[in-house]
């Protein structure tokens, strides 16, 4: 089993100043993928420069105002990431950035290594597919938020994963460790949220709280050897340089919610990827099986 810390990052390990979590593709030990944590106090403001990264700025909980290259973006977000889809603010490389809350609230800076610069935007929670994708306990909801058909960026690519509590989603075992028809090489970031499962005070499911899920992570061939099996909670990061991942296990009487953060080498961004031939016949069941009723478990915008 891998060493806790090097593929597995616990919540709170990899802080820097106000970023929850800052994790560059230096710390990662790879080329393209980034993710930044930010925590803001009530009324508080963070700046920051892309650097040769594009960004996201993706709340994860409460509302906030982006301003890029003098152009301000306000950014509505949710009360939690169960609560419903948000909005986005996208950053381009070379930029000079600050981030306010009013109201504080934490907000995921996805990122990637990228050779264009493209135009500062912002991304509405109404334009995000919402993919129902499984069957059976392997049903999962995917909202393609930063996904190569629904919005425009130069590498970076990105995703959220919902899954009931009891169900398994990142499955059938895949991998993007080899470039070829069918498949991408790419690096990959999971983040997770661990949500009770029950209904809240305003009926909706899936408040973050306390709680654990867990994480598969192993080789696709023996010259480049990996093995995590990870239990996670909220604000903890799986790191996937390469290998078979999944499943993701959301254990029962608890949502799990997960960020992905996907960039590779090629010049198309692509999510291709290619199932471990020993699990792939689970796709074929699916149609026999009839899709979780608890989904989909977000909307494109609460109701408030």
């Amino acid at each position: 089993m891998s060493a806790p810390g090097r593929w597995h990052i616990a919540a709170g390990t990899c802080r820097s100043g106000a970023f929850a979590l800052e994790l560059t593709p230096e710390a990662c030990g790879w080329t393209y993928c980034s993710l930044r944590v930010l925590e803001l106090a009530p009324g508080t403001t963070v700046g920051l420069n892309t650097g040769l990264e594009e960004m996201l700025v993706l709340p994860l909980a409460g509302a906030c105002a982006v301003n890029v290259d003098g152009v301000e973006l306000t950014l509505a977000g949710r009360r939690h990431v169960f609560s419903g889809l948000t909005d986005f603010a996208y950053l381009p490389r070379e930029a000079a950035v600050t981030v306010h809350s009013l109201g504080g609230g934490r907000f995921a800076l996805p990122g990637a290594r990228a050779s264009r610069r493209l135009p500062a935007r912002y991304g509405p929670a109404e334009d995000v597919p919402v993919e129902i994708r499984g069957a059976g306990q392997a049903s999962r909801q995917v909202n393609n938020f930063c996904s190569p058909d629904a919005f425009e960026a130069d590498r970076l690519v990105s995703v959220e994963v919902l899954t009931p509590a009891g169900n398994w989603s990142s499955y059938p075992p895949h991998k993007h460790d080899e470039q070829r028809p069918g498949e991408a090489v790419l690096e990959e970031i999971y983040y997770y949220e661990v949500g009770s499962g029950r209904a809240d005070g305003d009926g909706r499911v899936g408040t973050v709280g306390p709680g654990v899920g867990y994480q598969r992570v192993y080789s696709s061939e023996p010259s480049r050897p990996i093995d995590v099996l990870a239990e996670v909670a909220t604000g903890d990061v799986v790191l996937v340089p390469h290998g078979y991942h999944g499943p993701s296990m959301a254990a029962p009487g608890y949502d799990l919610y997960y960020l992905n953060v996907l960039a590779g080498p090629a010049d198309e961004r692509t999510m291709a990827f290619c199932d471990d031939p020993a699990h792939a016949w689970i796709r074929a069941t699916w149609p026999d099986q009839a899709v979780d009723p608890r989904l989909p478990m977000t909307y494109p915008r609460e109701q408030r």
